[in-house]
């Protein structure tokens, strides 16, 4: 199957998009909305009790028991440097699975409170812009546009850097 020219463009890492069409779970953080590529989450549970870590950075909540399971937890807020909210009775933890250098993990993202599940299409999707040479971005697969408001779609493999990951395992061990 020949790929066009857009679908040629949607794949280079250049600065421009690495998203691919498809389904994302939506949620908020403060007035913003981000977006995960569905295959990436594994479920989405209420708050629940967090056992601290200590001597872990502000943005590692704690771990939680689910079913058996210890599973880390992050706050994604504070992960990008927004300000520190109470949670509510929408707040919830999305549940990821990642990949690292030492294979898969789970992790739970704290987040202000999910939205849907989107399907976007190619024609939907834009590059992420440009910020200038000393700001991050990589994390960002790309923007997509859904009726009047654009929606962040994360990497979430990247939001966590390698030292995160594994300061996190080792905490959570």
């Amino acid at each position: 199957m020949e790929k066009n020219v857009r679908d040629q463009n949607l794949e280079s890492t250049n600065g421009v998009c690495k998203a691919q069409a498809g389904k994302y779970l939506t949620f908020m953080l403060a007035d913003e909305e981000y977006g995960l590529e569905i295959l990436k989450v594994k479920e989405i549970i209420g708050m629940m009790d967090i056992t601290v870590l200590p001597q872990t950075p502000d943005f590692v909540k704690g771990v939680i028991n689910l079913r058996g399971k210890v599973i880390p937890v992050i706050d994604l807020r504070l992960k990008f440097m927004m300000p520190e909210i109470g949670y509510s009775e929408k707040t919830c933890i999305i549940v990821v699975e990642i990949r690292h250098s030492v294979g898969t993990m789970q992790i739970g993202i704290i987040v202000d409170q999910v939205s849907e599940v989107l399907n976007v299409t190619s024609e939907e999707l834009e590059a992420t812009p440009k910020f200038g040479v000393s700001l991050d971005t990589d994390f960002i697969l790309g923007m997509a546009k859904s009726g009047r408001k654009i929606i962040t779609l994360l990497d979430i493999g990247r939001v966590l850097v390698a030292e995160d990951i594994l300061l996190i395992s080792e905490n959570a061990a």
